[in-house]
């Protein structure tokens, strides 16, 4: 008889996923994802599924000798201590194709919805406030100048987006130069304050790491241009958001949009919730139809690593 894995799957993904778990398993929810409940229930478990809530800690697996399989939904592992899970024997694996576009169309979608002020004339109209339009000018994107902190899967995307659709003019930072930018977008590489200071339309994509964590701060906001437009679309905690939230009260920035938050989810009184200049989403930007179900399908790579198949998506390195 072949053998039978157990599966922890700390948040509800697509049932396709969850079938391709089933076939070789049994799937459990945990009653929380707090750490200590996870320590309580995860002693037998042999493969675990987790989505950007629960975390991955060395503790956790201290309590988990039977773990072999880490399979976070989605890009980022900032709530996987990799490094532990490497000393551990646990292979972590992602699925780093599977939002790319989602996030690229969000983000872009977000440009368009500061530019155009959408939401609060969407707002006024409700309200039967037609005269609005008389005072709510927006912006076109055509022609500006677009900089892409971060070239990534998604970061190019924009660009792509951006230069294609709109006519942007690309600028990147990026720790490697990126030369399919370059080529086929005519981008330019600069350092990040440079870029910063140059640019009208500012996205952030870069994944959290301790050299990122707050990398966009009160220095960063202070080069920007009046009319520079800033946006979120990685992790919440690359950004200082008392920055932010000054750059946008004190009308240094023109606006934002920002998908992500340093607390998630964020407070109730969170001060940019008070401004006008700023949209934001619930760290949404990879939930599209396609995107949940692409993401889901990490369990097929959980289920190769038990199975002693190569994962396509390996995130750490097991001797």
């Amino acid at each position: 008889m072949a053998d039978t894995y157990n599966f922890l799957v700390f948040e509800p993904i697509r049932e396709e996923g969850v079938e391709v778990l089933r076939a070789v398993g049994e799937v459990r929810y945990p009653s929380a994802l707090d750490e200590d409940t996870l320590i309580a229930e995860i002693g037998d478990i042999d493969g675990v599924v987790l989505r950007a809530r629960g975390r991955i800690t060395r503790r956790l697996l201290e309590h988990a000798p039977r773990l072999k399989v880490a399979g976070r939904h989605g890009t980022g592992c900032d709530n996987v201590d990799v490094q532990a899970a490497t000393e551990h024997g646990v292979q972590v694996v992602n699925t780093p194709d599977a939002n790319s576009e989602a996030v690229a169309e969000h983000t872009v979608g977000l440009m368009l919805a500061v530019s155009k002020r959408l939401i609060s004339c969407d707002a006024a109209a409700r309200a039967g406030h037609f005269d609005v339009r008389y005072t709510a000018i927006g912006r076109e994107m055509l022609g500006r100048t677009l900089g892409v902190v971060g070239a990534g899967r998604i970061g190019r995307r924009v660009a792509e987006i951006c230069h294609r659709g709109f006519g942007m003019h690309v600028f990147y930072y990026d720790i490697v130069p990126v030369p399919e930018l370059e080529c086929d977008l005519g981008a330019r590489r600069l350092a990040l304050h440079e870029l910063l200071s140059s640019v009208e339309y500012i996205t952030v994509h870069v994944p959290l790491l301790p050299q990122t964590r707050g990398m966009i701060g009160e220095a960063e906001f202070a080069v920007m241009k009046p009319e520079a437009m800033f946006f979120n679309l990685s992790r919440g905690p690359v950004v200082d958001e008392g920055s932010l939230y000054r750059a946008l009260a004190e009308g240094r920035i023109a606006g934002a949009g920002i998908d992500v938050f340093e607390e998630e989810p964020p407070a109730i009184d969170n001060p940019l919730f008070s401004l006008e200049n700023i949209v934001v989403t619930p760290h949404s930007a990879a939930h599209t139809e396609e995107a949940v179900l692409s993401m889901a399908m990490v369990a097929e790579d959980v289920v190769a690593v038990l199975e002693g198949r190569q994962p396509k998506y390996p995130v750490n390195h097991l001797e």
